[in-house]
């Protein structure tokens, strides 16, 4: 696992110790980064269930402006800590141990660009986590020309199409064993 562009490119980062985490592989990240493009320069990122930090980290090694990682594991945590001490991205990274739904009650500072979700799989958190954003439309930016996403890092076994109020998904990428479901605010489609 490694940064693969931006002030970073080309560091290895530590993985978490166990079994407990599913990091992105280099393949799906570099196929992630490539669809949101420039866009992800200047934004401000919320990269919940962090497990490594490499999207988060990713994400500030191309000009992201800030990231906020958030998990619960103080092993996964101190994973993250020293791969942003290792790329030097400790400055515009803040690293937050709580439970993301109880992060997400709580309250909102800033809209983010972009919401990226890789939970534990099988357990349905995603779909949790996609309701408490459309319930608190706050945290996502909403813009008639720049909306916030959220993305969700998934298995293909475990996708479904969600009810969901003011967002909507409008893209997924399937690559191996590896669903990436994008979601934006409807009224930025339209009549979707």
């Amino acid at each position: 696992m490694r940064v693969i562009a931006g002030a970073a490119k080309g560091h290895r980062l530590k993985s978490v110790p166990g079994d407990d985490t599913r990091p992105i592989t280099d393949r799906v990240k570099e196929a992630l980064f490539s669809i949101l493009g420039g866009s992800i320069v200047g934004a401000r990122v919320l990269d919940l269930f962090a497990g490594t930090g490499a999207v988060g980290i990713e994400a500030l090694s191309r000009g992201a402006a800030d990231v906020v990682f958030v998990g619960k594991s103080p092993v996964a945590l101190r994973t993250v800590r020293a791969n942003l001490q290792h790329t030097r991205l400790l400055d515009r990274a803040t690293v937050l141990r709580a439970d993301a739904f109880k992060y997400l009650a709580g309250p909102i500072e800033a809209p983010f660009d972009l919401v990226y979700i890789a939970p534990p799989q099988y357990k349905g958190l995603w779909i949790d986590v996609l309701h408490a954003l459309d319930a608190r439309p706050a945290w996502l930016v909403q813009d008639p020309e720049i909306s916030g996403i959220a993305i969700a890092q998934i298995h293909p076994r475990e996708h479904q199409t969600l009810s969901l109020g003011s967002l909507v998904e409008y893209d997924q990428r399937k690559y191996g064993s590896t669903l990436l479901c994008f979601y934006c605010w409807r009224s930025t489609l339209g009549d979707v």
